[in-house]
C-alpha cells in the first residue's frame, strides 16, 4: 500500500504546473548595466553611460519561472579602447566599476552578487596603468595597449557552459565608493560589490547566476 501511495505522489509531481514567480530586484553599477532573464531583456539602466558620473539605482519587477539564469553585461565609462577617462585633460584617468544586484521573492532573497556569481572580463585596458599618465594615450600604442574578446556564442542560456569563468570578485564599499542611490537600497547582508579582477582596468564585463 505505501508503495501504491509513492507511485501515485511522484506522478502528481511530475503533471504539477510550474508558476512564474514575482522577482523585486535592486541594482546599482559604476557605471551601466543591462539585466537579462536567460535571453530576454528585463532592464536596461536609464542614465546613458554617457552622462558624466552616472551612477543611480534601479528598482523593478518581473517574472521567471524555475530554472533561469540571471545575465548582466556591465560596463565602466571609457572614452575609448585606452579604458582612460577624460583624455586630454587634467582628469585624464583609468574609471573604475562596481555592480550590486539582490534580488527578492515574497520577501525571500533568492539571490545576491558576491562571488558565486560567474563573471567573464571581456573588455580589459589599459593594459599597462602608466597608460594613465600618457599625454597622448593611444589604444593598442605602448603602454595603452587593450585586449577584447568577442561575447561567447549563447552565453546567456540556461544551458551554457560557463565552468570555464571566472568567479566575480569581490570588493568593499571603501574600495568601490559607490554613491548616488547606493544608499537608497536596505541591501542584504550576503549582497556584496562585485567587478572584475581590477576594479580599473576590467571595463565590461558578463555576468551569470542560475537559479535552480
Amino acid at each position: 500500500m505505501k508503495r501504491v501511495v509513492f507511485i501515485l505522489a511522484s506522478s502528481l509531481l511530475a503533471v504539477m504546473p510550474t508558476y512564474a514567480e514575482t522577482i523585486e530586484a535592486d541594482v546599482w553599477a559604476d557605471n551601466w548595466f543591462a539585466f537579462y532573464v536567460n535571453e530576454t531583456l528585463v532592464k536596461e539602466d536609464s542614465v546613458s553611460i554617457n552622462t558624466e558620473r552616472s551612477f543611480n539605482k534601479e528598482s523593478f519587477r518581473f517574472q521567471a519561472t524555475r530554472p533561469y539564469v540571471l545575465n548582466f553585461v556591465a560596463k565602466d565609462f571609457k572614452a575609448n579602447d585606452t579604458g582612460l577617462e577624460y583624455i586630454g585633460s587634467g582628469r585624464q584617468q583609468m574609471g573604475d566599476g562596481g555592480l550590486i544586484a539582490q534580488f527578492l521573492s515574497d520577501g525571500e532573497v533568492i539571490a545576491v552578487t558576491n562571488f558565486g556569481w560567474k563573471c567573464l572580463t571581456v573588455h580589459t585596458a589599459p593594459l599597462n596603468k602608466s597608460c594613465e599618465k600618457s599625454r597622448n594615450p593611444v589604444a593598442g600604442v605602448g603602454d595603452c595597449g587593450f585586449d577584447e574578446i568577442a561575447e561567447p556564442t549563447g552565453w546567456k542560456a540556461l544551458d551554457f557552459d560557463d565552468s570555464s569563468w571566472p568567479a566575480a570578485f569581490e570588493y568593499s564599499e571603501r574600495e568601490v565608493g559607490p554613491k548616488d542611490g547606493y544608499d537608497r537600497v536596505r541591501w542584504n547582508g550576503d549582497a556584496q560589490l562585485i567587478w572584475g579582477a581590477d576594479l580599473e582596468q576590467s571595463n565590461t564585463l558578463l555576468c551569470r547566476k542560475t537559479i535552480k
